[in-house]
């Protein structure tokens, strides 16, 4: 794959433009931001980077096929027609997957079904056998996306989606994806180099999203494996200058402290902080956030409160305006950024937000709000 390709990087809603800011400094050319995914161009070494490097794509897809059809019949005659020996063989465990925006076609799996027909019999014809599905761990993963009569095919590159670090051993009660963490992180305009605080850290995420920023290492260098191993023009050499590349990595002696009232929890993250190589980046300590003192000011705390898994509404209100008071007394300089999915429990803080985003948790939707606590004047601090 030496010439150019067209690839889309998915990604979660709010995180489009960080996604984006991250897939130009890797040298991705003609960058586009749509819903919740970022299209790019670029060659095998773009690809692999931006699968390898990125902190905000969940996955990388390579389009392979484009083409209309007017219905499932000629949708599967030309699936049929490509030359599927040239993305795989035999021997390879395939899968498919659609997203279907469709008056003509209506149902997603049924077309899903279509394009694995087509290509398996497009095997079967050429060598008297069918290659295997396997939805669970397939060699191939296969994309058919549909916008009215425009059929797109894509390669997955990505394999498990690129949230899943493989640092994280175990996790707390709603843990935060890894991929938000970094996203928030990323939003935050943090300089890398004041003081990060999270006491309510649960199992760790954000404080290790925000290490790997801090010292430039690259979230790929967890995984197993990515997809794009398994192609049949995979090439090594290329990956192993991406894996090897270390002219991001940089010394850092930023401050990064994370809390948590559970011993638990703070078990759990100790465990990653171990099984990511960053426990001497990242101190941890077992308390309540009402006995946390943050470093010095100026500084950023970035955390994930409690909002309605476990408490019910009337302690969370309790609760969130006994925080609100904790950040007056003891954050001033600080940022204080709060990702929230209950809208009630955040009317009680006491704090008026100088900036507020939405995003999702999961299906949960969000608000990731800053809070700049500062002494003297009210005058806003931040425009």
């Amino acid at each position: 794959m030496k010439e150019k390709c067209e690839f889309v990087a998915k990604t979660l809603h709010g995180l489009e433009e960080i996604l984006s800011n991250e897939l130009k400094s890797i040298g991705a050319e003609n960058v586009e931001i749509d819903r919740r995914v970022v299209k790019f161009s670029g060659n095998t070494e773009t690809l692999y980077r931006a699968n390898f490097q990125t902190h905000t794509a969940t996955r990388i897809l390579k389009q392979i096929y484009h083409f209309k059809a007017k219905n499932e019949d000629e949708l599967y005659g030309l699936a049929k027609k490509f030359d599927w020996t040239s993305i795989m063989d035999l021997s390879h465990k395939f899968a498919v997957d659609s997203v279907v925006n469709s008056d003509v076609f209506t149902h997603s799996h049924f077309i899903a079904l279509k394009l694995k027909d087509a290509i398996a019999d497009h095997f079967r014809d050429r060598f008297g056998k069918r290659p295997f599905v396997d939805p669970q761990k397939p060699h191939i993963q296969i994309h058919i996306h549909i916008s009215n009569q425009d059929c797109t095919i894509l390669l997955d590159s990505s394999g498990e989606s690129l949230h899943k670090r493989g640092y994280r051993l175990h996790q707390d009660v709603a843990p935060i994806n890894e991929v938000l963490a970094a996203g928030l992180i990323l939003l935050s305009g943090w300089d890398r180099k004041t003081p990060f605080v999270d006491p309510m850290c649960g199992s760790g995420t954000i404080l290790i999203e925000a290490a790997l920023l801090a010292k430039g290492i690259s979230p790929g260098i967890f995984r197993k494996e990515f997809g794009f191993e398994n192609w049949l023009d995979f090439d090594k050499s290329i990956f192993e200058k991406v894996f090897n590349d270390d002219t991001n990595e940089k010394e850092s002696d930023t401050v990064i402290i994370g809390g948590d009232i559970s011993k638990n929890a703070i078990n759990i993250a100790s465990d990653n902080l171990r099984n990511s190589g960053l426990q001497k980046f990242i101190q941890l300590k077992s308390q309540s956030i009402f006995d946390f003192v943050p470093p010095q000011a100026p500084g950023i705390m970035i955390t994930n409160p409690p909002y309605g898994e476990r408490l019910r509404q009337n302690q969370l209100d309790v609760f969130y305006r006994q925080l609100g008071d904790c950040f007056k007394q003891r954050y001033t300089g600080y940022d204080i950024w709060l990702i929230s999915g209950n809208r009630d429990a955040l009317k009680n803080f006491g704090l008026h937000p100088s900036k507020t985003m939405t995003l999702f948790n999961g299906p949960i939707e969000c608000k990731y709000q800053r809070f700049s606590v500062y002494s003297g004047s009210r005058k806003k601090k931040h425009q």
